[in-house]
């Protein structure tokens, strides 16, 4: 409290000479009633300076926290790169590629089919009468007969069962530019351009479908009898258009293993990697998968500048200055001292559940030093990458490994404990599947026999084939699983089938998904019987069954998820294999998972102890200011009264001072 001026305190009419000095005297004594007060003040200033400490170490915490985070993906510690001998063949690499070099030699790249229309003499003039006219797409095979000057004889089209497409003409858009344009908006996988070839009709309509030998066009037009003439197309039949490039498949081989892919870009040759074909190869090229250790590297510096950041913000607040006798503002704080005692643990503590041969990280050579930071050997660290660098990744991130190479770790929860446990099958997930009770119907009829009505996992559907007659079970088993597929309901719920024929000839539809919610069911349609027969066979998927750790886990789809014990909330992907035991999976949680989880315990905002101790001195801080409140309202009181004590015994004074000079007077006279 400032003491206040005891001017205006004094009556008026008052003695103005004064023997006293009210204010010094009054001013002086309240200094020494405020000192309590003061106290108070004092307290309430130090708490906070103690909760800015506070919010300095909770920041410090936070940006630890972000950059352990960074560290706990899986997915950084598996980086690879590719290099490749010859630039006709290069590659990249997913996390799921495996170190080693591949011998690649490419006799002939994928290539488009290419149909070019006859020449018109204006690019922009109408064809035709504007009549409304679908130009129909189906994408096959082109087999047997002969090419002559851009025309097939004799051969035959079977479609790869992508099902038809269609675009419509009208009079807004039968122009060459305007038929381009139309096909290039429908996105139906062929693209259209328009050249100048520099003749008197010079304009050339030029359409290109996806690359790959069973992506050869055919196409039907209904309605102008103009448009019909230019742009239909049959393979078998009458061809208006003239092919100018064959489809034709990429033609390699992948450490002597021929393989024939539909794309210059093949990605399943080998696990995890993509090759990209831009030319052919006189010798093979050798492509070259390593680990990329820079990842890792990095990965490794990252946390121990996270960790040093925090000790010296720590450090910052908590230390004594021993040779200015300063204490910080945490020093000697339980919570604080815990926080760091907590880490150091964490990080001194071998990690458990591994299978790596590293579990500690001074064994790739991150040690404490002297002052309480943390360094990297740089030479140690290169030598552990050298000799087992995938192992790294588990001082770090969540990995779980399986003995069996059809059980794949999925999940885990905060509950799961890092070890070895046993993995039993009892019961495989299945698809549901439907099986025909006879051969199908190889002629398709419009409007006669060409529906069939399907429920999917729940979705139901409706699905037109195209009419025509088909030359194989396998040919309709290609159409029939492309119009399913091709289904909008079934496509936006992530749902498909697979249809296939069986041994005795009869078609077999088979769900994508695995478990109970499998199922595909036939629902009615004018062509179900033709197609299936009179009685075909549903039978529903099953979920896995079986235990983790000894205790019985729950199946959802080919997900076994463990819910007792130490390993609860340990979730396995069965993908196949028989049943019974199925080998063992070791979990385990590296550094900085078990960094991010302590730094969101100490930052949550309800239950951490920064908050709580925040909370707790916000709460001191408030109780102080009621009593600093309490103790200026008495000192106000206080100074009042003194000064109207001192201001009536100075005026006593100066009538008692004014009495005695008339006295001295009177007696002088006397005289």
């Amino acid at each position: 409290m400032t003491i206040s001026s005891t001017s205006g305190l004094i009556p008026s009419g008052s003695v103005t000479s004064s023997s006293i000095d009210v204010a010094s005297i009054v001013g002086q004594l309240m200094q020494v009633e405020s000192q309590p007060m003061t106290q108070l003040q004092n307290e309430q200033s130090g708490f906070k300076s103690t909760i800015t400490a506070l919010n300095t170490v909770q920041g410090a915490v936070s940006s630890f926290q972000t950059a352990v985070q960074a560290l706990t993906s899986l997915g950084q510690y598996q980086s690879y790169t590719t290099s490749s001998s010859n630039s006709a063949v290069s590659a990249t690499a997913s996390t799921s590629a495996i170190p080693g070099s591949y011998s690649v030699s490419v006799s002939q790249l994928a290539q488009a089919q290419s149909l070019v229309a006859a020449g018109q003499t204006s690019e922009t003039a109408p064809i035709g009468t504007g009549a409304t006219t679908t130009l129909n797409f189906t994408l096959g095979t082109i087999s047997g007969g002969t090419l002559s000057s851009g025309t097939y004889s004799g051969a035959t089209f079977t479609p790869n069962g992508s099902g038809t497409k269609s675009v419509t003409i009208n009079s807004s858009n039968d122009s060459l530019s305007g038929i381009a344009s139309a096909i290039n908006a429908a996105g139906i996988g062929v693209t259209a351009t328009v050249v100048d070839n520099g003749s008197s009709t010079p304009y050339q309509l030029v359409l290109t479908g996806p690359s790959g030998v069973s992506n050869s066009m055919q196409i039907s037009v209904s309605g102008d009898a103009t448009l019909s003439s230019l742009l239909s197309y049959n393979p078998a039949g009458t061809q208006d258009l003239t092919q100018v490039s064959a489809a034709q498949n990429a033609q390699l081989t992948v450490n002597g293993i021929a393989l024939s892919q539909a794309s210059n870009t093949v990605s399943n040759a080998v696990q995890g990697l993509t090759f990209n074909l831009t030319g052919t190869t006189a010798s093979p090229a050798t492509v070259s998968v390593t680990q990329n250790t820079g990842a890792v590297t990095t990965a490794v510096n990252n946390l121990v500048s996270a960790y040093n950041a925090l000790n010296t913000a720590i450090q910052g607040v908590s230390s004594y200055d021993g040779s200015t006798n300063t204490a910080g503002p945490l020093f000697g704080d339980p919570m604080v001292n815990n926080i760091q005692n907590q880490i150091r643990s964490i990080l001194n503590t071998p990690i458990s559940g591994t299978t790596s041969v590293y579990s500690t990280l001074a064994e790739i050579g991150v040690t404490f030093q002297q002052d309480g930071s943390m360094a990297v050997n740089s030479s140690q660290l290169n030598t552990a990458l050298a000799t087992s660098p995938a192992d790294i990744a588990s001082l770090f991130s969540t990995v779980g490994k399986a003995t069996d190479g059809l059980v794949q770790y999925a999940n885990s929860s905060t509950s799961t404990q890092p070890g070895t446990y046993a993995v039993n099958v009892s019961q495989v997930a299945t698809q549901g599947q439907l099986t025909g009770s006879a051969a199908p119907n190889l002629t398709i009829t419009a409007g006669s026999n060409d529906t069939v009505h399907l429920n999917v996992d729940g979705n139901s559907v409706a699905v037109t084939l195209p009419a025509g007659t088909y030359s194989s079970a396998s040919a309709l088993a290609t159409q029939l699983e492309s119009s399913i597929n091709g289904n909008s309901t079934l496509s936006a719920a992530g749902v498909s089938v697979g249809v296939t024929v069986n041994a005795s000839g009869y078609l077999n539809l088979t769900s994508n998904v695995y478990g109970s919610a499998s199922a595909v069911a036939v629902t009615g349609g004018d062509g179900s019987s033709g197609l299936l027969g009179s009685a075909p066979v549903q039978t529903n998927g099953l979920d896995v069954a079986g235990s983790i750790n000894g205790a019985a886990a729950t199946g959802s789809g080919q997900l076994l998820t463990s819910t007792a014990g130490n390993s609860s909330g340990l979730s396995l992907t069965i993908e196949g294999g028989s049943t019974g035991s199925r080998g063992t999976v070791s979990f385990s949680q590296g550094y900085a998972v078990s960094l991010n989880n302590l730094a969101a315990s100490l930052l949550d905002p309800i239950s951490g102890p920064i908050a709580a101790e925040v909370s707790g001195l916000n709460s001191s801080i408030s109780n102080l200011g009621s009593q600093i409140t309490d103790w200026q309202g008495r000192l106000t009181s206080i100074q009042q009264s003194l000064t109207t004590q001192y201001t009536a015994l100075n005026v006593m004074l100066g009538t008692m001072s004014q009495t005695s000079s008339y006295l001295s007077t009177q007696l002088a006279q006397l005289r």
